[in-house]
C-alpha cells in the first residue's frame, strides 16, 4: 500500500460528508466528483433506475469526460453505485477496491470486474430497518383492505368491509438475511409465527438454536415449498443470483394458499412476473406488495398497474433521508479497517453470487 491512497466518490453528497472522510487519515487524498463528471462516470445513465434496462442514457459532457480520465487513473478506492463503466478496469489501472452504495450486486456479478482482482463490498445492512418498515406496511395495508379503502374514499364510496388480522399468522421470509432478520423482529411483537429460509441452514431448526430467537424456525432454501404452504404472507428477500432467478415460478405460486399475500422487495427477476399476473387476476393468490419488476421503469402497458390487489412503489423500499450518510458511515468503516490491513465488511464473494 502506498504511502497516498487516492479515494474517488462517485455520488451525490453534501460536501461534510467527503470532509469527514478526508479527516480519517492523512494518506486519504480524496476527490469528489462534480455532477457533470458523476454523470460522465455513469455513461449518461440515471444514478438509481433503470435496473431492468428501461431507461436510456444521456450523453455525457465531452469535457467533463476530459476530467474524469486522469482522476480514474489514479483511482485506488471508489464509492459508487452498481452504474459503472464496463471498462472500469482498464481506465483505473491502480484500482483496488470498490465500495458499493447499495446491497444488491446482482448487475455487476455476471461482469469482469466481479472476477477481477478488484474487491467489491456492498452497503449490505444499512437498508434493514426501512425495508423491514415497508414489508410490514404492505402486510398492514393487505390485511386491512387499504387499497380498496382508498379508492372507495376517492368516489366518495361508503363501502363496509372485513378487514383481517395480522396477530397469529405466519410471515415465511425466503432469504432470512439482515432484511429478513429484521422483518422477523417486528412480526413477532405483532404477534406472528415467522418462518424463514436461509442457504446456510442444512436442516429444519428452531430459530432460537440458531442464535435468531425472532424467528420460530429456520429452513434450508430448498424447503421452499415448505414456506409456500405454511405462509399467510410470503416476503422475497432473497438475492438475485443464478440460482434464484425465477425461483418463484407457477409451481411455487400453486404451492401458495390462495389466501396469501406475495410481497417483493429483492429484485423482480426473482419471481416470473407473467405467472404471478396470471396468479394475481385469478385469484389464486389473494394479493401482492411490489417494490421490485421485471423492468424498471416498469412499463405502462404491464397489467400490473390495474390489478385491484396489487400495491407498488417504485422500487424505494430501501430509500431514507439519511441514505448517503449512513453509506458514507459504513465507507469510513471499511475505510479504517482498509488502512489497517484489516478484512473489510460486506465483501462480494462469486461463488455465492452475492
Amino acid at each position: 500500500m502506498t504511502d497516498q491512497i487516492n479515494v474517488t466518490l462517485a455520488l451525490p453528497m453534501d460536501e461534510a460528508l467527503p470532509a469527514n472522510l478526508r479527516a480519517i487519515d492523512d494518506r486519504l487524498q480524496v476527490t469528489h466528483l462534480t455532477r457533470e463528471q458523476q454523470h460522465a462516470f455513469r455513461g449518461g445513465r440515471p444514478l438509481w433506475g433503470g435496473y431492468g434496462g428501461g431507461s436510456q442514457p444521456e450523453q455525457p459532457d465531452p469535457e467533463a469526460e476530459g476530467r474524469l480520465a486522469p482522476i480514474l487513473e489514479r483511482t485506488e478506492v471508489l464509492l459508487c453505485n452498481p452504474v459503472i463503466p464496463p471498462d472500469i478496469i482498464e481506465r483505473a489501472p491502480g484500482l483496488k477496491w470498490i465500495q458499493l452504495s447499495s446491497a444488491g450486486i446482482d448487475r455487476l456479478a455476471e461482469t469482469p470486474l466481479a472476477n477481477s482482482h478488484v474487491t467489491l463490498t456492498t452497503a449490505s445492512g444499512i437498508h434493514s430497518g426501512t425495508i423491514s418498515e415497508w414489508v410490514i406496511g404492505g402486510m398492514i395495508a393487505l390485511a386491512k383492505g387499504f387499497p380498496n379503502a382508498l379508492r372507495a374514499q376517492a368516489q366518495a364510496a361508503w363501502q363496509p368491509y372485513w378487514p383481517e388480522s395480522l396477530e397469529g399468522k405466519t410471515v415465511g421470509i425466503i432469504g432470512a438475511g439482515h432484511i429478513g432478520s429484521q422483518v422477523g423482529r417486528v412480526a413477532k411483537a405483532m404477534g406472528m409465527r415467522v418462518i424463514g429460509s436461509r442457504r446456510s441452514i442444512e436442516k429444519r431448526v428452531a430459530g432460537a438454536n440458531a442464535g435468531e430467537p425472532e424467528i420460530d424456525e429456520l429452513v434450508p432454501a430448498t424447503d421452499l415449498h415448505y414456506i409456500l404452504a405454511k405462509s399467510d404472507f410470503v416476503v422475497v428477500a432473497t438475492p438475485l443470483t443464478p440460482e434464484t432467478r425465477g425461483l418463484i415460478g407457477e409451481a411455487e405460486l400453486a404451492a401458495m394458499k390462495s389466501s396469501a399475500y406475495l410481497l417483493n422487495i429483492a429484485r423482480g427477476a426473482v419471481i416470473d412476473e407473467p405467472a404471478m399476473i396470471d396468479a394475481l387476476k385469478e385469484h389464486r393468490i389473494a394479493g401482492a406488495a411490489l417494490d421490485v419488476f421485471s423492468q424498471e421503469p416498469l412499463p405502462p402497458e404491464s397489467e400490473l398497474w390495474g390489478l385491484d390487489n396489487v400495491i407498488m412503489t417504485p422500487h424505494i423500499s430501501g430509500g431514507m433521508p439519511d441514505y448517503m450518510e449512513r453509506v458514507v458511515g459504513l465507507f469510513a468503516a471499511n475505510l479504517r479497517r482498509y488502512l489497517a490491513g484489516d478484512p473489510l465488511a460486506n465483501v462480494f464473494d462469486p461463488a455465492r453470487g452475492y
